[in-house]
């Protein structure tokens, strides 16, 4: 809410009015980029999650093929 005072002076005199503003707008900017902030945040962080998730499936598929292919390698060398 903007408060308003007016000082009166005698007839042929200035008459200055003073406003000073509620700045209840900039509270509210301010709440709502620190609620954007806290959303990019968070997606950010479950995201990285999954993403390690992802790199240990891949590198403990990558461990199993290998297994495998030493298995066969071995096999292959026996049976000559």
């Amino acid at each position: 809410m903007a408060d308003t005072e007016t000082t009166s002076a005698p007839a042929g005199s200035t008459t200055i009015v003073e406003r000073s503003g509620g700045g209840g707008g900039t509270i509210l900017i301010a709440v709502i980029l620190l609620i954007a902030m806290a959303i990019g945040g968070w997606y950010l962080l479950s995201r990285s999650g999954a993403q390690n998730s992802r790199d240990t499936a891949v590198a403990g598929a990558a461990k199993s093929v290998g297994s495998a292919a030493d298995k066969v390698g071995d096999a292959a060398s026996s049976s000559h």
